[in-house]
Formats: C-alpha cells, structure tokens, sequence
C-alpha cells in the first residue's frame, strides 16, 4: 500500500491541540495523542504547528525510543511542491510586515531628528 502525501495546506488545518500534525524528515505524523505524554510538554510541539519541525526535533537530540514512536504515528510524505507555492504567498506577507517594522523604525528617528534640529537652531542660532 502506498502511503497517504500530505499537502503544505493539510498539515496547516491540523495544528490545534486536539489535532496535530508533525513533518519530521519529509513525513507527516499525527502526534495528538503524544502531546500529554511529551518529557517536554505540549507546548514545544505545539511551538513548531505548520512548520517544518525537524531541525527542533534533531536539536533536542531525541532518543532511539522516541524515534520507534515515530511509525506508529506516521499519516504520509510530505509533498514539498506544495511548500515552494505556499512559499511565493508567505514571503509577499513576510516582507510586508518587514516593510511595516522598518517603517516603524524610521517613524521614532524622524521626530527625533527634527527635535534635535530644532533646538540645535535655536540654542546656536540665537
């Protein structure tokens, strides 16, 4: 039987506490049930919801144990041409919010700016 592959948008809808999904390694996995149980506490793997979680994963340095749950939990592959489109809409939204953080920046400076040219001109052009 040839296994289930998961959609970037799929593993989006599944990202709540009573429904979550892991991709770990180019596969998804169903770790609902697991989340009670973790030595870490659901809220590390709910950290990485919607998102590739295996750098997290491999960081942590999990044990052989940990990674024998893995198969029983597996849903499917991941299909990565999903992730590239999904990542054409992300990156206009991320470099928007880029643009609005740096606008934000330049919004403290300016007022500064003219209030520290005001008072130069009038302490030496007095």
């Amino acid at each position: 039987m040839s296994e289930k592959t998961i959609t970037y948008a799929q593993l989006l809808e599944h990202n709540k506490k009573d429904n979550l999904w892991a991709l770990i390694h180019g596969k998804v996995y169903d770790v609902t049930k697991f989340l009670d149980e973790h030595p870490g506490g659901d809220e590390v793997i709910l950290s990485e919801a919607g998102k590739d979680a295996t750098e997290a994963f491999e960081d942590v340095g999990h044990s052989d144990e940990a990674r024998e749950l893995l198969p029983g939990m597996l849903v499917g592959e991941f299909e990565k041409d999903s992730l590239k489109t999904s990542k054409v809409f992300n990156t206009s939204s991320s470099a928007v919010d880029n643009a609005v953080q740096q606008g934000s920046n330049v919004m403290y400076f300016v007022p500064l700016a003219l209030l520290g040219a005001y008072f130069a001109w009038r302490f030496y052009g007095a």
